[in-house]
């Protein structure tokens, strides 16, 4: 099946800790059905000091599920996916306007 979720696509978190977060996809697991979203789902890890890097408690964005996020179209607002062809292109559409992602 298509993604409905691309890397790069601004998204809302519909449920969890952080329901009603935004943020940018930085990247996309579809065999998992996870997603990396910057901002969102931040887990502490904490890393041994080496020569190269400085040891401390760092910040990382942990994974999420697909079915937890949602688009946010033109108005602010989250919307569904769905695919329709527009001449010899298959294209993502936002389900609440009819417009083309």
């Amino acid at each position: 099946m298509a993604a409905k979720l691309k890397k790069g696509d601004t998204v809302v978190v519909l449920t969890g800790k952080d329901k009603g977060k935004k943020g940018e996809i930085s990247s996309v697991n579809p065999t998992e059905n996870k997603a990396i979203v910057d901002g969102v789902n931040v887990a502490i890890r904490h890393t041994k000091q080496s020569a190269n890097s400085q040891g401390g408690r760092v910040p990382k964005a942990m994974p999420i599920d697909l079915s937890n996020l949602s688009i946010v179209d033109k108005n602010g607002k989250a919307t569904r996916v769905g695919f329709r062809m527009e001449g010899d292109k298959k294209v993502r559409y936002a389900k609440t306007t009819g417009e083309a992602i």
